[in-house]
């Protein structure tokens, strides 16, 4: 391979690397942004009764799911 063409493939990988250093330290800051939101909304009060009702919402939810997939199962055999 030619030098030039050496060096454009160096500074792109040089470039892709500089792109994923980045890209790793927004995940990090998303990461600590989650976590100190979380722990915010940990101090609110009546979060825990909002928590579980968030939990029962979700079970009742996967349980419809479960009846609509069954109910089409049935309609197509």
């Amino acid at each position: 391979m030619k030098e030039e063409t050496l060096l454009q493939m160096k500074n792109k990988v040089e470039s892709l690397t500089n792109v994923i250093q980045h890209m790793i330290q927004e995940m990090n800051n998303l990461r600590d942004l989650s976590v100190g939101t979380l722990e915010t909304f940990k101090l609110i009060p009546g979060y825990e009764d909002a928590l579980e009702q968030l939990k029962q919402n979700m079970i009742k939810q996967q349980e419809e799911a479960k009846t609509k997939d069954n109910e089409k199962e049935k309609l197509s055999t």
